[in-house]
């Protein structure tokens, strides 16, 4: 494992999920969409005066994005 980069695993795992999700997204009635959501379920808002932040954090977690990150993990390890 040495001189492999950590940037390029957390990318591939990253692509993983995207592809995972989106392939998950386009079979709606199938095992690979199953899966739960958790997070916030609104966002907090943070007025300061003249500064109004808002913040949120809502993740997905499919069969298809699980699979993806398994196949991310596979291709890097042959990189």
């Amino acid at each position: 494992m040495k001189g492999k980069n950590n940037w390029a695993c957390f990318l591939m795992i990253l692509a993983g999920i995207v592809i995972g999700g989106f392939i998950g997204s386009l079979f709606p009635n199938t095992f690979l969409n199953y899966g739960n959501a958790f997070g916030l379920s609104s966002p907090v808002v943070l007025d300061l005066g003249i500064l109004v932040l808002t913040f949120g954090l809502s993740i997905k977690i499919t069969i298809g994005s699980i699979l993806g990150i398994i196949i991310g993990i596979i291709i890097y390890r042959f990189l």
